[in-house]
């Protein structure tokens, strides 16, 4: 475990990704491949090849040695690369001349992060898509479920809690289409040497590029981007969005958990949501995390677009200062993903309770209908004014609306009393809410 916080922010597969050991086997990786693809493209001996991949695990890497190390050399693929070598030549000191041949750390350790990501984005993706199901399951379930829409947190008119649902999917599959996007386009081998132009490989450099790229299933860019870091910020401002768009969601439910509201509530369990000092409590514990890392993920992002700005063809500071947000961005968004998983899975939804809350104005979430139905006989800024008017006597008075638009004359002289009925149903002021949802619901992955 990370922390005691990992349970809370966190999903524990994916932080595994960027522990240290984990960090130093991609990196690993990347030297490996690389002297295989040497090899095979004949620039090193195929013995030398063997011997470094024999090396390139974490058995042969002193990893206390190594951290303090960092500090002086001021990144983790120098020392890494002294540990490497070293233990070639205990085996073949005639191959540790070829350790890391012509490349350079920024090559090792940026390819090293894509890994790392490539698998974060994986499982975020494959989190995300289980997401999306759980949804699109209350949205069919609740598709009669009527309950107030709010605005500015007041009511405004009826809807129903699957258009909420599918409100919230509609955002989230954006996001899923997002991460399918960077996965086939923006997490690509890094692979330049020194100043990215490949001169430490001679005539052999096209050729092992292309097949370190295949050994480490990534795609080859046309040019090293060393100092041309929009990739990996797309990357991040897709998780970031993703945060907020699950944060959105986490908002709405929390609000409605409200005790004046209580309509919806995060599923109950021992030890879940309670208070230390309050027995009654029944906190929206899920949606405090998600909203934490919604909080937190915009200065990570910022952090990532202010390093864009990079000096020449190797960055001093900018460059650095990417890693840990970038890290921390999946690490929050995956933690994110697994609590809104937890929450949305057994969800309760107590639509007797929305029924209720929707008399809660005495009539006055009806009041568009009526005024939208009158304007068709008096005009819009005339049946505007005169059901404003009911209203204000409805919070005066405490009266019902229904009961002022029965006796209003106006209203009277173009409406049947079953006119006025209708008016009132809230069946009958959803628009088109069930059209909406199934608008939405096809756009979901087709392997959902």
């Amino acid at each position: 475990m990370e922390s005691l916080f990992e349970p809370l922010f966190y999903k524990t597969e994916v932080n595994k990704l960027f522990s240290a050991e984990a960090y130093l086997s991609a990196m690993l990786r990347f030297e490996t491949a690389l002297a295989q693809a040497q090899a095979e493209e004949g620039m090193i001996p195929k013995a030398a090849a063997d011997t470094i991949t024999r090396c390139c695990t974490l058995d042969h890497i002193d990893i206390p040695t190594l951290i303090p190390a960092i500090g002086l050399a001021g990144n983790p693929n120098i020392p890494l690369v002294k540990q490497l070598t070293a233990a070639v030549k205990n085996i073949d000191p005639e191959a540790a001349k070829y350790v890391h041949l012509g490349a350079t750390s920024q090559d090792v350790i940026d390819t090293a992060l894509v890994l790392q990501v490539k698998a974060a984005l994986v499982l975020i993706q494959k989190d995300l898509e289980q997401l999306l199901t759980q949804l699109s399951q209350l949205a069919e379930i609740h598709r009669p479920s009527i309950m107030a829409g709010r605005s500015f947190l007041q009511h405004a008119r009826p809807i129903t809690f699957g258009y909420k649902v599918a409100s919230w999917m509609d955002g989230l599959i954006r996001s899923s289409q997002r991460i399918e996007q960077v996965l086939q386009h923006n997490l690509v081998l890094q692979f330049g040497g020194a100043v990215g132009t490949l001169a430490g490989f001679g005539d052999k450099a096209l050729p092992i590029a292309h097949t370190l790229a295949q050994k480490l299933g990534l795609t080859l860019p046309p040019i090293s981007w060393h100092t041309q870091r929009d990739r990996l910020v797309e990357v991040a401002s897709t998780l970031g969005i993703l945060t907020g768009n699950l944060g959105k969601m986490a908002k709405d439910i929390s609000l409605l958990m409200q005790t004046e509201v209580a309509e919806v509530f995060e599923p109950a369990g021992t030890g879940k949501g309670g208070s230390s000092t309050m027995p009654h409590k029944r906190n929206p514990v899920g949606c405090v995390a998600i909203l934490a890392a919604a909080q937190r993920s915009p200065s990570l992002l910022s952090t990532l677009f202010q390093s864009l700005p990079q000096d020449h063809e190797r960055a001093t500071g900018f460059w650095h200062a990417e890693w840990l947000p970038l890290i921390e961005l999946c690490k929050l968004t995956a933690g994110a993903l697994q609590q809104a998983l937890h929450m949305t899975n057994g969800l309760e939804v107590n639509t007797q309770r929305m029924l209720r809350n929707l008399e809660l104005t005495n009539g006055l979430i009806y009041a568009e209908n009526v005024a939208l139905a009158l304007a068709e006989k008096i005009g819009k800024a005339a049946a505007h004014e005169h059901v404003e008017g009911l209203c204000k006597q409805v919070v005066q008075t405490g009266g019902h609306l229904k009961m002022l638009v029965r006796a209003d004359a106006i209203v009277g002289k173009y409406f049947s009393s079953s006119d006025i009925d209708h008016l009132f149903d809230p069946a009958n002021s959803l628009g088109d809410c069930d059209r909406l949802i199934d608008a939405v619901l096809t756009l979901l992955p087709q392997r959902l």
